[in-house]
């Protein structure tokens, strides 16, 4: 038998491996995504791994500073979020850090993932127009940019120029024209302004609806929200751009912690995410478009029609964000 000093000593030992085998079959995800949007995701994987995943939801901006606050005590493992314009914010703040995967590469094509491989798009959305069905025909339709042109003066909703969404879609006109013809597609934008701006796209969706304007610039899956709510919705949705450089596509997705407590587990749960087996769920719950193109949409989603996207890489949001803001600033986009 042990002595009693070595007994203690071995069952300290084994506790301390015990606590350890517990640590790495748990993931924490920072989120700023709505909780019912990707529980689904997460309990699939840990029916799947035995794996669980806790995850806390805030928005961006404080999460992204409670990761730089914590630094190596750090709690989270993965960074969760919207906007490509987001995560080149936490790639350039140097709270991610990048790896490399065969498994990400191949489902995730190049344009929706970090050129620096600090984080990965999972779901798509389209920023495109929506148009009145009573008042509007989609031959009257061509282009964002044709947005500023004359016959929409009056015509025109459009949410805040304080969301990213926004941000991202003007810097990517931007990286297309150069400032000087972005800011005069901006300013046109402005000009056809029918109302003041809108804090969100469920807002600019009823505002067409209900003929406060007939025209407006819309995330995909809020018009998806907003219709299954409404089935009688007089609005629909245009992709824009289908003779030149296509439609604006943005993602949400994800990156792995500087200091991640369980690297190799966190990293095993990003790489899931991008098959196919979670890349469905995503499109069937969330309305979006999956990354990974080998999926299909949801069959709601579907039915909006295909389209051709941009293929700029969606991290050119995040380059020129701050360049973005300026002129819609000028432009007296507020």
């Amino acid at each position: 038998m042990l002595a009693p000093k070595r007994l203690l000593t071995a069952l300290a030992l084994t506790l301390i491996g015990s606590t350890t085998v517990q640590a790495a079959d748990e993931v924490v995800v920072y989120s700023s995504r709505i909780d019912e949007l990707i529980k689904p995701v997460f309990d699939a994987y840990t029916q799947k791994t035995g794996v669980q995943v806790k995850f806390i939801t805030d928005k961006e901006a404080p999460l992204m500073q409670r990761i730089k606050a914590e630094g190596e005590n750090a709690t989270a493992d993965l960074l969760l979020t919207v906007d490509a314009g987001n995560l080149w914010q936490a790639e350039q703040m140097g709270i991610l850090q990048p790896f490399t995967s065969s498994v990400i590469d191949k489902n995730i094509p190049l344009q929706y993932r970090s050129s620096a491989h600090a984080w990965t798009g999972l779901s798509l959305r389209a920023r495109t127009i929506a148009y009145s069905t009573d008042r509007v025909k989609p031959g009257d339709l061509t282009t964002y940019e044709a947005l500023a042109d004359k016959q929409w003066e009056g015509r025109l909703c459009l949410r805040t120029a304080k969301k990213v969404y926004n941000q991202s879609l003007t810097a990517t006109l931007i990286e297309t024209h150069g400032a000087a013809k972005t800011e005069e597609i901006v300013k046109g934008w402005v000009n056809n302004l029918s109302t003041d701006v809108f804090s969100d796209d469920i807002a600019v969706l009823e505002a067409i609806n209900a003929g406060q304007c007939d025209v407006g610039i819309v995330n995909t899956y809020y018009y998806g929200r907003l219709h299954k709510q409404k089935p009688d919705l007089a609005v629909k949705l245009f992709w824009p751009n289908q003779g030149d450089r296509g439609v604006h596509v943005n993602l949400s997705g994800i990156g792995l912690t500087k200091h991640a407590p369980h690297p190799e587990a966190a990293k095993a749960l990003v790489e899931w995410m991008t098959t196919p087996e979670a890349q469905k769920i995503f499109a069937d719950v969330n309305q979006e478009f999956p990354a990974n193109p080998a999926v299909p949409p949801s069959a709601e989603v579907a039915t909006w029609g295909k389209f051709v996207a941009d293929t700029l890489p969606v991290e050119v949001a995040g380059k020129r964000q701050a360049e973005a803001i300026r002129l819609m600033d000028r432009a007296g986009w507020n």
